[in-house]
């Protein structure tokens, strides 16, 4: 007889992305409410730190523009986190308590991957986009683009084609890391999530995960070099940077796109290595919650 094949875990994706579709274009009027709103939150964070900079050249060592590609870094994690994985682990509980957990445990493919994946949250894709072009235009201003175009046109004509090879290169080199420590940073909060959510096991619900969400996004949303200064903000500094470096996932690409020193220098290893740690606990975690589940008929 023969073993059942592995299941193809892109086609299972595919499938939750287009019933997820399905079910927006079903709540239309709830899709745009959440558009809407996102784009409310987005304009009132700009104009807060635009007001702020308006009276201050500089916050510690970051200018308006630095800030603000500081401030979509964050979006774009956050955006990311909650349309893939924040509407999935808030519903563990659910799954627990209605009994429909023993189905997803009953499917021949990876629970974990069920459970994280099952649902999409299609409307914060709008916050990418907003945080994308808030990127974008921070970038164009830290740059200065006419300078860099006089640059490049300077360059084209005295023929130093090995000069502005080189510049491409240490730019698409940038933009690759500054990608893989966005992509460090959604699989940290992602562990931290997982791992709370597989608490439901024990507590029957958990419906602080939202509240558990924004009390630390908060400490992410401005930069670690703040916190510096007071014997309190000391502390929050390393116990948010060494042992649970929230502090670290937006900071540490932000300065890295923006070519800004990091202090000291090893620490984007140390946000890495802490986040490959929690990856791995966190699967730990959940199978550990999983052989404490008792079936909803047991």
């Amino acid at each position: 007889m023969a073993s059942n094949p592995r299941p193809h875990y892109g086609r299972v994706w595919i499938t939750f992305l287009r019933n997820s579709l399905i079910r927006e274009m079903t709540f239309r009027g709830n899709l745009l409410i959440t558009v809407v709103t996102r784009g409310f939150w987005f304009a009132a964070q700009l104009i807060l730190f635009d007001i702020i900079y308006r009276n201050v050249n500089s916050i510690n060592d970051w200018t308006r523009d630095e800030y603000f590609a500081f401030m979509a870094t964050g979006m774009l994690i956050n955006a990311f986190v909650e349309t893939f994985f924040m509407p999935n682990c808030a519903n563990f509980s659910e799954l627990i308590r209605n009994g429909n957990l023993d189905f997803v445990l009953l499917k021949p493919i990876d629970t974990q991957f069920l459970v994280s994946f099952e649902k999409v949250n299609l409307a914060m894709l709008n916050q990418v986009l907003l945080a994308g072009a808030l990127l974008v235009y921070s970038l164009l201003e830290t740059v200065h683009l006419e300078t860099a175009i006089q640059l490049f046109q300077e360059l084209v004509h005295a023929g130093a084609w090995l000069t502005i090879l080189s510049f491409c290169f240490l730019g698409a080199g940038q933009i690759l890391m500054y990608c893989l420590l966005l992509a460090v940073g959604v699989a940290f909060f992602y562990s931290l999530m997982i791992a709370l959510a597989s608490s439901s096991i024990w507590f029957g619900r958990n419906q602080g995960l939202y509240d558990f969400w924004f009390y630390i996004t908060v400490f992410a949303r401005y930069p670690r070099s703040i916190y510096s200064g007071s014997p309190t903000g000391e502390i929050l500094q390393f116990a948010f940077s060494y042992i649970i470096p929230i502090l670290l996932v937006v900071t540490v690409p932000a300065r890295q796109l923006l070519s800004k020193a990091l202090e000291p220098s090893w620490i984007t290893l140390v946000s890495v290595s802490i986040t490959l740690l929690m990856l791995f606990l966190s699967r730990y975690i959940f199978k550990w919650s999983l052989n404490s589940y008792r079936s909803a008929s047991s």
